[in-house]
């Protein structure tokens, strides 16, 4: 009879129920038969015909401290008296060929530093006082109507060098003066390779060493969280390394991945699947998306590479994948799985929330799964990202034959809670840097980046920009190297960086950039269809029918007399343009306040007439007036 392991625990472990795992499995403190201080090391690993703990603590010595099977759980478990935090650790575990293999702790809170061990220790604790900001969490859930501004972040490179503690002030600063709603962070869990960025993991419940202790980064999250600032993590449920201390062969068998290579290996990235059809693997991710979210008071985690999970044939040529039961290629395992995942996450208080990296139209991404959906609180709109890019990275003559990559959006963008991302991915790799990407001289060039992110604020949907596309850097993100700094001492740049300030703290300030995201309530087109000039508008209103009309200009000809077509009868005033001066614009076009004119105009029963600076956007606040009696009924049937 075991001395430590809860089996009740362990049996919802093996049924895939399981949602906090890790305070069974891993390793523990205790007491042992006589009080004194001991260690509990418990892993999963059903097909081993041995299990031992070697460390530090016993010179590595496969026989100083073999594990016992607990009863038929698959689960082997020893507690230990002589290991002391901070000692390295891993299970040598006996396979069915005869061979050992050293594997690190799955479910270990901490990990070597530039290692592959385990480190022996407790799950971090931490005095929290982030209670005001958890609480206020808890009385507004629903983040749909609340403006949402993510600042993605790669914590190595940010500014290399400093750890969990030192970016605790200077990075969550940096992000509430730039008017940031939320910092997200590239993965944090334990990683053995540094060009993989985190997306490669070993240890799915360990802080990555690099930058700290477990507890200094949750001394980050508090502190953003006291200043107002939420914190979301990507996490990688998709994939998982092949390296050896990590969870491939993990008992010499294929545990974690499926056993036939056509579900289990993803040729593309050289990495293995989990297998969605085994329940312990089912407990072992919702357990650490839970650990994640409870336990350090992460807001939100960002799920990578969703497609890969949804679709047998993602990534692979024809014969390389298994179809499902009914000879499709959706993944009805991973299907299952994300609704179990969201349906815990959505149990939880503080409006947790989990995003999608979801890059193909699967249907129902953020739906509830009361109601047949996969329960994700948003997913990024992927289709959004490349067409627009696609379109600015054209010469400016050439786009009015694609102005549909403007418009298309607009079919879909009410299906889903949408994130609108410029992520890391889209500047490494030979895409170029967001500034990079714009055709033209160099003032043309800034002038077309101001352009695009006012078209990214004003479209709608949340917002996502990864740092250093805010002061324009020129060359691809290296995750080796700081972002280029020392650009805010040239004009453009910091002109560029105070633009992204502005722009956030105008997007924070008016409702009607995020109130209505999700419905076309809070959208109307203006002018959609002249593409000739490559000259867009549209109005967005929030529920208190406060309105803004934008109009964004995709070519280098201003326009002093330029008309559009509006919906309501008013004063039209200029409230933000990206052509200010101080932004680096000309400051030659600007707009005094306007009457519109109650006169039809394409479908709309009033118009107006105004200055378009060039690669430019401006954005007016309408003050309704009344109207004349035979205006006022044409504008009721508009």
């Amino acid at each position: 009879m075991n001395k430590f392991s809860d089996e009740t625990a362990l049996y919802y472990f093996n049924r895939g129920v399981s949602t906090a795992a890790y305070l069974e499995l891993g390793c523990h403190e205790g007491a042992g038969e006589f009080g004194e201080r001991v260690f509990r090391f418990s892993v999963w690993a059903p097909n081993a015909e041995s299990v031992s703990v070697v460390g530090t603590f016993n010179k590595w010595d496969e026989k100083a401290d073999p594990m016992e099977r607990v009863g038929t759980t698959g689960v082997w478990e020893v507690a230990i008296g002589v290991a002391r935090p901070g000692d390295l650790y891993k299970y040598a575990i006996g396979t069915y060929t005869g061979e050992v293999i050293l594997k690190a702790d799955p479910f270990a809170f901490r990990a070597e530093a530039h290692g592959t061990a385990s480190v022996v220790g407790d799950m971090p604790y931490y005095e929290w006082s982030d209670q005001d900001y958890i609480e206020g969490r808890e009385d507004q859930p629903d983040t749909y109507s609340e403006p949402m501004n993510i600042y993605e972040v790669h914590l190595g490179s940010w500014k290399q060098g400093l750890g969990y503690h030192e970016l605790a002030h200077e990075l969550v600063d940096y992000v509430v003066d730039m008017g940031y709603t939320h910092i997200e962070i590239m993965p944090l869990m334990e990683y053995p390779y540094d060009p993989s960025w985190g997306y490669q993991v070993t240890g799915y419940y360990a802080a990555t060493a690099r930058y700290g202790e477990p507890e200094e980064l949750m001394y980050l999250i508090d502190c953003a969280h006291n200043a107002g600032i939420g914190v979301i993590m990507d996490w990688v449920p998709a994939h998982f390394t092949r390296d050896e201390h990590g969870l491939r062969l993990f008992d010499g068998t294929p545990l974690f991945e499926h056993p036939d290579p056509r579900r289990g290996e993803m040729p593309q990235w050289g990495t293995l699947l989990f297998n969605f059809e085994q329940t312990q693997v089912q407990s072992f991710l919702i357990s650490s998306a839970m650990y994640w979210l409870k336990e350090f008071h992460f807001d939100g985690l960002r799920v990578d590479a969703v497609s890969a999970m949804l679709y047998l044939d993602f990534g692979k040529n024809p014969g390389e994948w298994l179809p499902n039961r009914y000879g499709g290629h959706d993944n009805l395992d991973a299907v299952a799985f994300f609704r179990k995942l969201n349906s815990a996450v959505n149990n939880l208080d503080g409006g947790k929330m989990l995003f999608a990296e979801e890059s193909s139209a699967y249907p129902y991404i953020t739906r509830p799964v009361s109601e047949d959906g996969l329960g994700f609180a948003y997913k990024w709109n992927m289709g959004w990202m490349n067409d627009i890019l696609t379109y600015m990275s054209m010469d400016s003559i050439y786009r009015k034959y694609h102005h549909d990559k403007l418009t298309f959006s607009l079919c879909y963008a009410f299906s889903e809670h949408y994130v609108l991302p410029f992520s890391h991915d889209e500047v490494v790799h030979g895409k170029k840097s967001m500034l990079s990407k714009m055709p033209g001289d160099y003032w043309q060039q800034f002038a077309q980046l101001r352009l695009l992110y006012a078209f990214q604020y004003a479209h709608p949907g949340k917002k996502l920009m990864f740092m250093g596309c805010e002061f324009g850097q020129y060359i691809e993100w290296k995750e080796d190297d700081s972002l280029d700094w020392f650009l805010l001492d040239y004009p453009k740049h910091s002109e560029m960086q105070l633009y992204v300030h502005d722009l956030n703290h105008f997007y924070l300030d008016n409702p009607p950039m995020f109130d209505i995201d999700d419905s076309w309530a809070g959208f109307r087109w203006c002018g959609v269809d002249d593409n000739i000039h490559s000259i867009l508008s549209f109005m967005r209103t929030d529920r208190d029918g406060n309105s803004l009309l934008w109009t964004f200009n995709f070519t280098p000809q201003p326009w002093l007399d330029y008309m559009i077509g509006v919906p309501r009868y008013g004063l039209y005033t200029e409230v933000f343009s990206t052509d200010a001066p101080y932004f680096g614009g000309t400051g030659d076009y600007p707009n005094a306040p306007t009457m519109s004119v109650c006169e039809p105009y394409g479908e709309h029963p009033c118009r107006i007439r105004l200055r378009l600076p060039p690669f430019g956007a401006v954005c007016y606040r309408i003050t309704p007036k009344p109207l004349p009696k035979i205006a006022a009924i044409q504008e009721d049937d508009a």
